[in-house]
């Protein structure tokens, strides 16, 4: 099934990485890639977005890097038009980015909270206030976006900031999904669960472990039914479908990516 986006134009944000190794957006732009996709590479980290552009490239790809903090309004709009200025239109929406802070409400600050919000719920509000009127002017689009687990059930780790805004992006989604339905555009959510990326042992290792990071990863592994997280490819494979025309009647749902873990809290 090689070449699902052939031709398309994908905007990933968050697609670098915050550490060595392969995170959400980082995969599934180059994912994208590899299936056809000319990807805008976007990330506030410069050296990020360029190196996932790079590997695009250097796989005989097409691609740019784009500098953009997208919880600020006047980037998102200069992140697009740059979009458009290379390539012209936009085809597939990727919204991928997210940060946690650990703690519970009398834990965390106002100016954490705040932060959080602005990146994991706003940022995608501005990103999407951005492209839908591109999307429409061309006829349709697809856009996905990363919740989480963690927006649906507790995982383990006590950080209401995250799971509050990724939980948030469900109803989000599906309020475009059902607005813009009929002008061609979908927007569904992807759900990931205990994935082994370098988010977590930057931010997470002294929830689990006290900064023992082997010890965060077993204690993760232990409880997925699978007896191991996924990766950051099982994220980007299921993202590539929803963005795909295999899932042309699919839009305003979740997709959930997690081993099996929700199922044994449902």
């Amino acid at each position: 099934m090689a070449g699902r986006l052939e031709g398309k134009i994908a905007l990933v944000t968050g697609a670098g990485s915050i550490g060595p190794g392969w995170g959400n957006g980082k995969a599934s732009a180059v994912l994208f890639a590899r299936e056809g996709a000319t990807v805008v590479c976007v990330d506030r980290d410069t050296a990020a977005a360029e190196e996932t552009a790079g590997i695009i490239i250097g796989e005989g790809g097409q691609a740019i890097a784009v500098t953009c903090d997208v919880a600020k309004g006047d980037q998102v709009e200069a992140m697009v038009r740059a979009a458009l200025d290379a390539y012209g239109r936009i085809d597939v929406l990727f919204n991928n980015v997210g940060i946690a802070v650990v703690g519970g409400p009398t834990e965390v600050s106002e100016k954490e909270w705040d932060r959080v919000v602005d990146v994991n719920l706003k940022s995608a509000f501005l990103v999407c206030r951005a492209v839908l009127p591109v999307m429409e002017a061309r006829g349709g689009g697809a856009i996905v976006i990363t919740s989480s687990i963690a927006g649906i059930r507790h995982t383990g780790v006590d950080y209401i900031t995250y799971s509050t805004t990724k939980g948030a992006l469900i109803p989000f989604s599906r309020s475009i999904a059902l607005q813009y339905a009929r002008k061609g555009i979908r927007s569904n959510c992807v759900l990931p669960g205990l994935m082994n990326t370098p988010m977590i042992h930057a931010g997470l290792t002294d929830a689990y472990a006290e900064g023992d990071t082997e010890e965060m990863v077993r204690l993760r592994d232990e409880q997925c039914p699978t007896g191991k997280m996924g990766d950051a490819w099982d994220v980007a494979h299921a993202v590539l479908f929803l963005a795909s025309d295999q899932a042309k009647y699919i839009t305003g749902t979740e997709l959930v990516v997690d081993g099996g873990i929700t199922a044994k809290f449902a």
